[in-house]
């Protein structure tokens, strides 16, 4: 079974504003691996998907960051993950059931293959 990884974008994605640590070949990298990805952001659904258009990173998802329990009823996977950068983050992640990691070196582990 998969695993998914929910992204925030600003703080934590390359491209947000500010910028975080999580490059656009950090994203590729866990899709090669069979993560599920996508985006879990108080950006707009539209702009996250623009975002993702503009880089050629197909998605399985793009939601407002309170939404992460439509994720998990549309996507069976054995973990789910949420990076992001602030409290709210890590609010909606615990609140919804998924494993809320900082975008540091915490989570370098995920991308070991298995």
């Amino acid at each position: 079974m998969a695993k998914l990884i929910s992204f925030d974008i600003d703080g934590t994605l390359e491209t947000g504003d500010p910028p975080g640590r999580i490059t656009m070949d950090l994203v590729r990298q866990a899709r090669d691996l069979g993560y599920i990805i996508g985006s879990c952001s108080d950006r707009t659904v539209g702009m996250q998907k623009r975002m993702w258009e503009t880089h050629g990173i197909t998605v399985a998802f793009t939601v407002l960051k309170h939404c992460l329990d439509q994720v998990r009823a549309a996507h069976d996977a054995e973990h789910y993950v949420h990076i992001g950068d602030t409290n709210i983050d890590k609010y909606y992640a615990e609140l919804h059931g998924f494993t809320y990691f900082f975008p540091d070196e915490s989570i370098d582990h995920l991308w070991q293959a298995e």
